[in-house]
């Protein structure tokens, strides 16, 4: 007589799976927000041209009697501005469709949905990042001499002020610039007996998003998607990046806004690429945005080291 063993009956001691997935959360996306948005019209080729008017200094020259002196000449600066395509799809079977636990078409259209915010944020990140007016922390000279010892004080959020100030760039409507940070670099900042809690205080305009506090004219707003410099400090330690702004420091421009459409191609869609009506595939598209820091000098960014 034969017995048969636990491992031959494997097939039918199947796993069980829970249908609900575990919940994620897109990250904070907060980048996008402080930004002015700017129309492209559509039939009006890829570049938009961004003009400014160089302000007049005074000049303290007296006038001669009946002698008006030379006319002065007015400037401009202008910024060219072109747009990018951004994109991606996944494309799947109808038997996986049809047999996968969690391939629904909700669950494809948030996931390729998310990616697409997620693109657009990083793209106004990086650009925001390219700022020249650079402070390091610590009195360190430059990004590769930074440790982890070089944290984010109050000391370099007021000298980002103190330049912003200088340059002439005006707060936002509540009377505070912003300054975005890292998880990190608020872990660093909270030690700061002067950080005030968002919970503590009210503002006119409402709490933006991802706002934690405020600190000497600055609004801390945290998202985990702030700028990191991999691996760029002292023995290759990694270096965060505080984007601190004025109103008007930069703006972006879309073809049909700044949300990414999600795109849905069903099984059978494609025609004669698809006899058999086995291909689906869902995605998202920008079909032209650019982000671009108009006035530089009303933006400034602080670079340091965190802890661990």
């Amino acid at each position: 007589m034969m017995t048969t063993q636990t491992p031959a009956l494997s097939p039918g001691m199947i796993t069980t799976y829970n249908k609900n997935l575990l919940k994620t959360f897109e990250p904070l996306l907060a980048h996008l927000q402080f930004g002015d948005m700017h129309p492209f019209p559509k039939n009006s080729g890829t570049t938009m041209s961004f003009r400014k008017l160089i302000p007049l200094e005074a000049d303290t020259t007296t006038l001669t009697e009946g002698q008006p002196g030379d006319a002065q000449q007015l400037a401009e600066v202008e910024i060219l501005v072109k747009l990018n395509q951004y994109g991606k799809y996944i494309e799947t079977t109808d038997l996986l469709d049809l047999t996968h636990f969690d391939l629904n078409l909700d669950r494809k259209i948030k996931l390729l949905g998310d990616q697409g915010r997620l693109t657009i944020d990083a793209v106004v990140r990086d650009e925001l990042a390219t700022s020249t007016n650079v402070i390091f922390a610590g009195g360190k000279a430059s990004r590769d001499a930074l440790t982890k010892e070089d944290k984010l004080t109050t000391k370099e959020l007021r000298k980002a002020v103190r330049t912003l100030k200088k340059s002439g760039a005006q707060p936002f409507s509540d009377g505070y610039y912003v300054a975005l940070v890292t998880p990190d670099t608020t872990y660093d900042l909270q030690d700061d007996d002067n950080f005030v809690k968002v919970s503590q205080y009210q503002m006119k305009e409402g709490i933006l998003k991802g706002e934690i506090g405020h600190l000497f004219g600055c609004r801390i707003v945290e998202t985990t998607e702030a700028k990191v410099f991999e691996g760029a400090g002292a023995g290759g330690v990694d270096v965060a990046s505080v984007i601190v702004l004025g109103q008007y420091a930069y703006g972006y421009t879309s073809l049909t806004g700044a949300e990414p459409r999600v795109i849905v191609n069903p099984a059978g869609s494609a025609g004669t690429a698809d006899p058999l009506h086995q291909i689906s595939t869902v995605g998202w598209k920008m079909d032209g945005f650019a982000a671009k820091l108009l006035q530089p000098e009303y933006a400034c960014r602080i670079e340091c080291g965190f802890s661990a």
